[in-house]
């Protein structure tokens, strides 16, 4: 989506944590419908990218949202909190800024409106993943950053995120940046691909990206993609 107007720009960026260089000379450009897949090795830098997108850790160089831009954000995972004898309407309620009626998004992430009254203990994994979905969804973000939607999931859970996040993407006209090493995202969602080790390896769409070279410098080893 070439033409389209950009929701984030990010220029010669660098993150500097406990006097070790985590991140350096990051410059790429996230359009409005973009499906981005941030990919790299264990250690890379892919969530320290996230939470300095979120503001959450100082960097320097520059970062700039489009104004006015709502950002939905999933966790990798969140420990302990299934262990909270919360329902999940009292987990909503503990949300700023909720747009949406919570029973209409458990609804829209496939959980049915009845969850919100089941303890969050009670959901699986997978299950519970998709909570965390809703929940950011619950300001009606135009961007949805998320840390590894398979994290936690068996393989036929990973199928069943997969296809949800490509509707979510359709239906809300999502622009979307997904931190992973799983190549099948790439395949299945992504429009654009940030090669990430803790320097920028490569970018661009993943089909032009993704060479055998790029790929192996990236994981250190022969991937097929």
């Amino acid at each position: 989506m070439q033409d389209a107007e950009p929701v984030l720009e990010v220029s010669d960026l660098k993150v500097t944590l406990e006097d070790r260089v985590v991140l350096a000379n990051l410059s790429f450009t996230v359009r409005r419908g973009d499906v981005w897949t941030i990919l790299g090795p264990n250690g890379a830098g892919k969530t320290v990218l996230l939470r300095t997108l979120l503001g959450a850790v100082p960097y320097e160089g520059s970062m700039a949202w489009k104004e006015g831009v709502r950002i939905g954000y999933v966790p990798q995972r969140l420990p302990y909190i299934k262990n909270i004898p919360l329902s999940v309407a009292e987990f909503f309620a503990l949300k700023r800024h909720v747009k949406s009626d919570v029973r209409e998004l458990l609804d829209a992430v496939g959980l049915g409106a009845q969850a919100a009254k089941r303890r969050i203990g009670d959901f699986s994994s997978g299950q519970f993943q998709r909570i965390l979905i809703a929940w950011a969804l619950a300001n009606d973000p135009d961007v949805l950053l998320f840390d590894e939607p398979t994290a936690g999931v068996d393989i036929g859970g990973e199928e069943t995120v997969y296809a949800f996040l490509s509707r979510l993407q359709r239906e809300r006209n999502l622009t979307m940046m997904i931190v992973t090493h799983d190549l099948a995202v790439v395949h299945r969602l992504s429009s654009m691909v940030l090669c990430l080790n803790r320097e920028v390896v490569c970018t661009g769409p993943p089909l032009a990206a993704l060479t055998p070279e790029t790929l192996e410098r990236l994981f250190g080893r022969e991937v097929t993609f």
